[in-house]
């Protein structure tokens, strides 16, 4: 039996788990919480890990598998997972094929910053509620850059209890967290933008599979203002179509 090895807790990467189950293939798939272990198929032929690997630990699972490819379908602001990836590949020797989310470079009436604390240094010369769906891990760029964040920050966080908790003992009130698991309709983007008055949304350019389209879209309906946070420029890589012929050509999937 065919053993692969999949990087990523994304919608690609279950995607691509499914698929990779659905020909025969033993699968141990690296996500990074419980609940993104939730979303894959619950089988024998299925094995998830959960957390970060140190990279003893990539090194030692590779030593015990008879891996055919590493697919690293993380998400494409993940670039630190990545280089890890690559790096594991090189050291192992064995090939790993990377997928590239599409849309990533697309333009639009929207202001683009490069990261977490260029979106807070704009919002800091604003007025309004704010909704970050950027995730939790850079709330505190913000609190420390906007006095009133506490009162102005609606958080779009995944409903584990780790991002949850963080938010907690940053101190953002429990009616401003809106702990859901996306990708969202236009109409649920539009339902919470007019819902917490919101006049501003920080995005990530997370492309069609991550609802990047439904929440502009939303916020032009609802006139708000958007800031999109660049995609890091990634090299290489393939989408997911892509991929998938190329497992079934290189390896007979």
């Amino acid at each position: 039996m065919m053993e692969v090895l999949v990087f990523g807790g994304t919608v690609e990467g279950r995607a691509l788990v499914e698929w990779l189950y659905g020909r025969g293939c033993q699968v141990v798939a690296c996500v990074a919480t419980e609940y993104g272990a939730s979303l894959l198929p619950q089988d024998d032929h299925v094995v998830c890990l959960r957390g970060p690997l140190s990279r003893e630990e990539k090194l030692s699972l590779v030593r015990e598998h008879d891996f055919c490819c590493i697919v690293d379908a993380t998400h494409p602001y993940a670039q630190h997972i990545t280089k890890s990836v690559a790096t594991l590949g090189r050291e192992s020797g064995i090939d790993v094929v990377r997928v590239v989310r599409e849309g990533g470079d697309a333009e639009g009436p929207w202001e683009r910053v490069a990261d977490a604390a260029e979106a807070a240094a704009l919002l800091a010369e604003t007025h309004g509620n704010v909704l970050l769906t950027t995730g939790s891990t850079d709330l505190d760029v913000y609190l420390d850059v906007l006095p009133d964040a506490k009162d102005r920050l609606y958080v779009r966080i995944l409903p584990v209890v780790s991002a949850v908790e963080h938010a907690e003992r940053l101190g953002i009130p429990a009616s401003h967290v809106i702990a859901m698991q996306g990708p969202f309709s236009t109409e649920m983007n539009e339902a919470v933008l007019r819902q917490f008055g919101i006049r501003h949304l920080v995005t990530k350019q997370s492309g069609t599979s991550g609802g990047f389209d439904e929440k502009v879209k939303a916020a032009e309906a609802c006139d708000v203002h958007v800031i999109v946070i660049d995609r890091p420029c990634e090299q290489g890589g393939s989408s997911l179509e892509e991929v998938r012929f190329l497992l079934e050509e290189r390896y007979g999937l």
